[in-house]
């Protein structure tokens, strides 16, 4: 009873929960949240200092009271409560505009594919924790795939990459379904180590998280540029211990991830080899779409299609797409049910 009349005065949301990270869709209002999945608390008094942006600043930079820690791994929970904390954070600072005493929000949250039942009701209880009544779960290729505007209801084949920070998530789509798939945990954070091993074997030079992913920001890509760019990256010298500055190249950026680009190309390869005759004829005339933070590495949308013989483009605002799916989806929730994934209290009752 209470939950309905809170609910009354609250704003359903959609969120994408990821990794590097998270985007809040407020009904009737947009995006209004896009931060870091990132929170820092002070060990001792259990306080959380700082949630988001303000987190991230902290990265590396913390004394030891200080643990700056990113809730989610691979696109997954793997710290329940701070997660919790976290979305409750981003749930009242929404509603702080509205004078809400207690937001009680309906909630879409964008899954990975392939999680565990155990993961699933992570997410769900987390939302609840935080403030929300009700929760519906959506896997994320098929939330960026609605967020890009694709017609995932038609019996016609859509296929979406969405790199995001944690995992690659590769689908095809049909009739409001998925289905064929794979799952990689190589993306946006895997290509930021490569960044950060290379500069250690090449240079001698130990890198900051921060620093590799400004760096492949800056002039990482997936082909060879025909005007090559160059920039300056500082950290620890690790033969002298002492502050070093050297300059690299998209070049050797290029070299550094990729591996982890063949990867992903070679997962795209896959996922098509398995997929039904009909869906392949349809994706190579729609072509390919690419969403999430990775899809705007510069090349990436050419090196796949040059592997793959088949057009790809890019999603509109590319790294909002399963925040803007999600959103959608909480804009006319009654006519899109049927795309959402089971919540794990109708599989128990169902068991």
């Amino acid at each position: 009873m209470f939950n309905k009349l809170f609910g009354r005065f609250s704003k359903d949301l959609g969120v994408d929960l990821g990794t590097a990270n998270t985007l809040v869709y407020v009904k009737g209002r947009g995006i209004v949240i896009d931060e870091p999945s990132v929170v820092a608390i002070n060990t001792r008094t259990d306080q959380i200092l700082a949630v988001g942006t303000d987190a991230q600043k902290m990265v590396g930079k913390s004394p030891a009271h200080i643990v700056v820690s990113r809730p989610l791994v691979d696109g997954v929970i793997s710290d329940f409560e701070i997660t919790e904390r976290m979305l409750k954070h981003f749930i009242e600072k929404v509603h702080r505009e509205n004078f809400t005493i207690v937001p009680r929000p309906r909630i879409v949250v964008g899954i990975p594919l392939g999680v565990t039942e155990v993961e699933r009701k992570a997410v769900e209880d987390a939302s609840l924790s935080a403030g929300a009544r009700e929760v519906y779960l959506i896997e994320e290729p098929l939330a960026a795939a609605i967020g890009a505007r694709l017609p995932v209801q038609d019996a016609s084949g859509n296929m979406i990459v969405d790199i995001g920070g944690g995992t690659t998530e590769i689908a095809i789509i049909s009739l409001g379904g998925v289905v064929t798939w794979k799952s990689l945990r190589i993306a946006g954070d895997k290509m930021d180590q490569d960044i950060i091993n290379y500069a250690r074997e090449h240079f001698n030079i130990l890198l900051g998280e921060r620093t590799a992913e400004m760096t492949k920001k800056r002039i990482g890509s997936a082909i060879e540029l025909p005007d090559p760019l160059e920039t300056k990256v500082r950290g620890r010298d690790l033969i002298s211990g002492l502050p070093k500055e050297v300059s690299v190249t998209s070049n050797q950026i290029r070299d550094a991830i990729s591996r982890s680009l063949r990867a992903i190309i070679d997962g795209v390869r896959s996922t098509i080899e398995n997929t039904p005759p009909e869906l392949v004829s349809d994706i190579y005339s729609r072509g390919i779409v690419l969403s999430g933070g990775g899809a705007n590495l510069r090349g990436l949308d050419k090196l796949i299609s040059h592997e793959t013989q088949i057009p790809v483009h890019i999603a509109d605002d590319p790294l909002t797409a399963v925040a803007r799916g999600c959103g959608i989806i909480i804009e006319d929730i009654e006519h899109l049910k049927d795309i959402l994934a089971p919540s794990t209290k109708e599989t128990e009752i169902s068991n």
